[in-house]
């Protein structure tokens, strides 16, 4: 039986940007975050000549949704690969450019829901957080060796998190008794720093910090920095990119990415649109759009998102 987490967050939205580029034509998607592969079975089902190329830096997703595709046959194509890595990866199977990118970013639900992967608050297991398992530090790495200045910076940049001195030197007294291993202990001691009334109104005292210790573990913010003009680069006059973010920081990041690309690089005040300096976007979307009252409540993942859309309509100057 699928869970509630399971469930592909705006999927008919998803749907329904994408139709004007795929209906009744033979088109390539990249699944930038394939995860178990909700959006990408939707999407081939809906379009029945549409192509995905598949990437996911946790093999345990690939494998996933590998399982929930093989149903399309060979018009799915897995790529063990971080979505910065999507030029190199379409270049592998003699792609250049391709019709639309989806990118749903963040931790997918089946990595909350193992416990062993260390990403949720809410379970007591090894302190993680890797999306590959297979290379890279831990989240017990960043705890037990940063410097606390480090520890500090990452919290207030990467978690927005008020106490952050407060937890730092908590978390420092902690590891000179013993070095942190579970998930249990640090939300104890977050528990413990985090002031009673910020709990009463901020949500869990933990959820700052598992993010923030996530997003360093995995380098997301420096990955998708790259690999926004990377996919955009990507994609072919017409094409579509829709991305879905559920946090500040990376909506941000796409919305400056997105805003920069629409704009005209026409000196101002000339008369006319000089060639190759038009706006190589089109906005799909006016601001993030988010889930509805009725989708949120069957689907609760979906309370936090923001969805952006653009379609290509010019090329970069030469």
């Amino acid at each position: 039986m699928t869970t509630p987490e399971h469930v592909p967050v705006l999927l008919d939205r998803i749907v329904e940007l994408f139709a004007p580029v795929f209906t009744d034509r033979a088109a390539v998607l990249v699944d930038a975050t394939v995860g178990l592969g909700g959006h990408s079975d939707a999407l081939l089902t809906a379009f029945p000549m549409l192509r995905l190329v598949a990437l996911d830096r946790d093999p345990a997703a690939l494998e996933k949704s590998g399982e929930r595709l093989a149903k399309h046959g060979d018009r799915v194509d897995f790529v063990h690969a971080v979505y910065d890595q999507m030029p190199e990866a379409l270049e592998g199977l003699g792609l250049s450019r391709v019709d639309g990118i989806l990118f749903d970013l963040g931790v997918s639900s089946m990595q909350l829901d193992r416990a062993e992967r260390g990403f949720a608050y809410s379970k007591d297991s090894p302190l993680d957080m890797r999306m590959d398992p297979t290379t890279g530090f831990t989240a017990a790495d960043v705890l037990n060796t940063y410097e606390p200045r480090d520890l500090m910076r990452i919290l207030r940049e990467y978690g927005e998190e008020r106490f952050a001195q407060r937890i730092v030197k908590s978390v420092v007294a902690e590891r000179e008794r013993e070095p942190f291993t579970n998930s249990g202990r640090l939300v104890e001691l977050l528990y413990d720093a985090v002031p009673a009334a910020s709990r009463r109104t901020g949500g869990h005292p933990a959820k700052r910090t598992f993010q923030a210790l996530r997003i360093e573990v995995n380098g997301e913010l420096e990955v998708l920095r790259r690999a926004l003009p990377a996919a955009l680069g990507s994609l072919a006059m017409g094409g579509r990119v829709v991305i879905e973010s559920y946090q500040s920081l990376e909506d941000r990041m796409v919305k400056q990415a997105l805003a920069e690309l629409a704009k005209s690089r026409t000196p101002e005040g000339l008369p006319v649109e000089l060639p190759g300096h038009g706006p190589e976007l089109k906005l799909l979307t006016r601001g993030a759009e988010k889930a509805d009252e009725g989708e949120i409540e069957r689907n609760p993942r979906a309370a936090s998102v923001r969805l952006r859309a653009a379609e290509r309509i010019g090329e970069a100057a030469r």
